[in-house]
């Protein structure tokens, strides 16, 4: 159910990044956000040894590429198609890294679980958007940010296994990348930034603050069970993603997409059972 909770939240600020006029700078002051939420629990947690700094920074980098090429993403296509087709390919990317890379061995309710969570995300992309014609420039950014997203996903499972604790790593991770996003944010838009952090700290703060919830949820529970298991149930984010574009963005509907978000609710049921 965390996890669940977890996925709630992640589609919440995904939708707010989404009708944001100014992607890049929203997406800046949400990192900006998740380090305001973690300053006040540095304290109270453990430093990382080197061993684990040097996940947190090979996160970071590649939380830079997620972030730019999820905005181009939002940029080309609508919600429901380019979060789905995004963060529904992670999971089997995830799931084939996680067996290379660590071992991990699923069962049989689990991989079930993650191939028509998989399925129903293609559907959906392909033939569940709003728009009849195929919109290849967002399909590849959306394929794109997948892969980053299957690689922070695959360090920080195992970053936060090695720490003291998730809420450690996990803290200081959200610290170091908002600093290095607002850094990269003022380098690429100057003092062009300045006047949308003023106008826009609130929504900053809201949609760090569900971020850094969402995410730190989902690292506890890498620690907990398999990373890949952990990815997948993740998703379900995608069938919150689909009724928010649908009852508050207005993207549209179909039978493709009621169909697809069935496929992924067994997807979800499946992973939940399993």
């Amino acid at each position: 159910m965390a996890v669940l909770a977890a996925a709630a939240m992640h589609a919440a600020w995904n939708a707010i990044i989404k009708i944001r006029t100014d992607r890049f700078a929203s997406m800046s002051l949400t990192t900006l956000g998740m380090a305001v939420a973690a300053t006040p629990v540095l304290p109270f947690v453990a430093f990382p040894t080197l061993s684990v700094w040097l996940w947190i920074i090979a996160s970071v980098i590649i939380h830079v590429g997620y972030r730019l090429f999820l905005v181009k993403a939002y940029d080309a296509g609508d919600l429901a198609q380019t979060y789905a087709l995004a963060r529904g390919t992670a999971p089997l990317l995830t799931t084939v890294s996680a067996f290379l890379l660590f071992g991990e061995v699923l069962r049989v309710a689990e991989i079930g679980g993650i191939v028509l969570l998989s399925c129903g995300t293609f559907l959906m992309s392909f033939r569940g958007g709003g728009h009849a014609r195929f919109n290849q420039r967002a399909v590849g950014f959306a394929l794109i940010t997948s892969m980053f997203i299957a690689s922070y996903t695959l360090t920080d499972g195992y970053g936060a296994r090695l720490a003291d604790g998730a809420a450690s790593y996990a803290s200081w991770l959200f610290f170091c990348d908002g600093l290095c996003s607002i850094v990269i944010g003022f380098l690429y838009r100057g003092r062009s930034l300045l006047p949308v952090l003023t106008h826009e700290w609130k929504t900053g703060l809201l949609t760090g603050a569900l971020s850094a919830g969402s995410y730190g949820i989902v690292l506890w529970a890498m620690t907990q069970a398999p990373i890949a298991s952990v990815a997948a149930l993740r998703e379900a984010s995608i069938l919150f993603a689909m009724l928010i574009s649908v009852y508050i963005l207005g993207e549209g509907t179909g039978p493709w997409r009621i169909f697809a978000a069935i496929l992924i609710g067994s997807g979800v049921v499946a992973l939940r059972l399993g």
